[in-house]
C-alpha cells in the first residue's frame, strides 16, 4: 500500500469508508481521546475543519485508548462528547489501535511513512497528527504539542498543491 487511498477506516456505525472517497483532498488524520490533557484540542481541529473544510480539508478523528486509557467510551459515547463540548461536525472515526501488534493498518502506515523524533515509529500520545497531501502521501507528522492552530500554513501549502 503506498497512499492513502489504500486504505478504508471504520465508521462509528461499524460500516467501513474507502478512504480513496477523499481522493485529491489533504487530510489531517489525528489520534484523539476524551480525557486528555491536550483534549481541547478538538475546538482547534474543529476551527482547522471550518475554515479549510470548503476549501478541501478532511480532518479525520480516531480515538484510541493506548495512552493513559484517556478514551475508555464506546464510539456513540465518544461522538457524543465530542459533538456535545466541542462542536466537532468533522468525521469521527471508531476507536483503533494506533500502536502495537493490533495497531490499525493506517496507523502502521502513517508511522512508517512519517517516523517521529529519531526516526520512531510509535505514536507517543493522544493528538498526534498526520497531514496528508492531495497526492495521498504524508506530508508531515507533528506531536502532541504541536496545536491545530499552529498547522495553519502547511495546511495553507497542501491545499495549494
Amino acid at each position: 500500500m503506498s497512499t492513502i487511498d489504500d486504505f478504508s477506516a471504520l465508521q462509528m456505525n461499524g460500516k467501513s469508508m474507502p478512504l480513496k472517497k477523499f481522493k485529491g483532498k489533504p487530510l489531517l488524520i489525528v489520534n484523539t481521546a476524551s480525557a486528555c490533557g491536550f483534549t481541547p484540542q478538538f475546538a482547534g481541529l474543529e476551527a482547522l475543519h471550518q475554515a479549510y473544510g470548503s476549501r478541501g480539508l478532511v480532518v479525520l478523528g480516531f480515538p484510541c485508548n493506548q495512552f493513559g486509557a484517556q478514551d475508555p467510551g464506546s464510539n456513540a459515547e465518544i461522538a457524543e462528547f465530542c459533538q456535545l463540548n466541542y462542536g466537532v461536525s468533522f468525521p469521527m472515526l471508531a476507536k483503533i489501535d494506533v500502536n502495537g501488534a493490533h495497531a490499525d493498518p493506517l496507523y502502521q502506515w502513517l508511522a512508517a511513512e512519517a517516523p517521529g523524533l529519531l526516526g520512531s515509529k510509535a505514536i507517543k500520545w493522544n493528538f498526534t497528527k498526520f497531514l496528508v497531501g492531495k497526492d495521498g502521501a504524508v506530508l508531515r507528522r507533528y506531536a502532541p504539542t504541536n496545536t491545530p492552530e499552529s498547522l495553519a500554513a502547511d495546511i495553507e501549502a497542501a491545499l495549494a498543491a
